[in-house]
């Protein structure tokens, strides 16, 4: 019985997702996973529409598509209009009430310069999507969430906050920015049942990762890992989906480090 419960209390039968930057390693695996269970899930994305559609055929073939589980939503998360339209498109895709937002969306610099090197267009597209988008899409789902107890904030910081790596200082200043907006934003919607959250992965093995870094500049990463290997996708999802879940209902407030231990 208590494995049942246990069971049940993941469960996200009869939910809607909002998933941002679903296109990316983390942001597909966050989606899957909540389809998996049992979550409606849109797919929101920027630019190339395959690997999204890829991942939505995916989903709907593996889990149904009368109604479909899952489905894709252009949206530029900087822009305010793109990003209430997401919202709409979502709701009535699926039935009205929405109930989990999660934010994967991010944009990073891969030539890695230092804070003098950083041009104010790189800053300026840092800041847009990370803390701009982030800011939006939690303003938009604080209004329209389900205030029955089932409403979910997750967003999306980095444990680069927590490592101040050089050449990523306008990167995580943006993630820094998220996770004060999240702690905030969650005390701010007392009363409502909606509880805010922030998760904070590490080197993950993903084309964000690799892009820009040497094969050895990537090995030294995974070397400062006391587990000897990078994160994956499909170990940042668990996470999202227990947050999501009635399991996840007493964390609010917090920022979650998911990184095998490297800081």
């Amino acid at each position: 019985m208590a494995e049942t419960n246990a069971t049940s209390s993941l469960t996200l039968q009869g939910r809607v997702a909002i998933v941002t930057g679903a296109a990316g390693g983390i942001g597909s695996a966050v989606s899957k996973h909540l389809a998996s269970l049992g979550a409606r899930v849109a797919v929101a994305y920027f630019g190339d529409p395959a690997p999204v559609r890829e991942l939505v055929v995916g989903i709907n073939a593996t889990h149904g598509a009368d109604p479909p589980r899952a489905l894709a939503v252009h949206a530029d998360v900087s822009d305010a209009t793109q990003v209430r339209a997401l919202f709409d498109v979502a709701a009535a895709a699926f039935g009205g009430e929405l109930h989990i937002l999660v934010t994967t969306a991010a944009v990073l610099d891969f030539s890695y310069p230092t804070l003098a090197e950083t041009s104010e267009a790189s800053y300026d597209a840092m800041f847009g999507t990370n803390a701009r988008g982030t800011f939006l899409c939690c303003r938009e789902a604080a209004n329209r969430l389900a205030r029955d107890g089932r409403g979910r904030i997750v967003t999306f910081s980095s444990s680069g906050v927590g490592s101040l790596r050089p050449g990523y200082a306008a990167y995580a200043a943006s993630k820094a920015a998220v996770e004060v907006m999240t702690r905030i934003l969650a005390r701010e919607l007392r009363g409502t049942g909606i509880t805010a959250n922030a998760v904070a992965p590490g080197s993950t093995a993903t084309p964000m990762f690799y892009n820009g870094k040497t094969p050895e500049e990537a090995d030294r990463y995974i070397a400062e890992a006391p587990l000897g290997r990078l994160g994956l996708p499909e170990d940042i999802a668990p996470l999202v989906g227990f947050l999501a879940s009635n399991a996840g209902g007493w964390v609010n407030a917090q920022v979650l480090r998911c990184n095998g231990g490297t800081i």
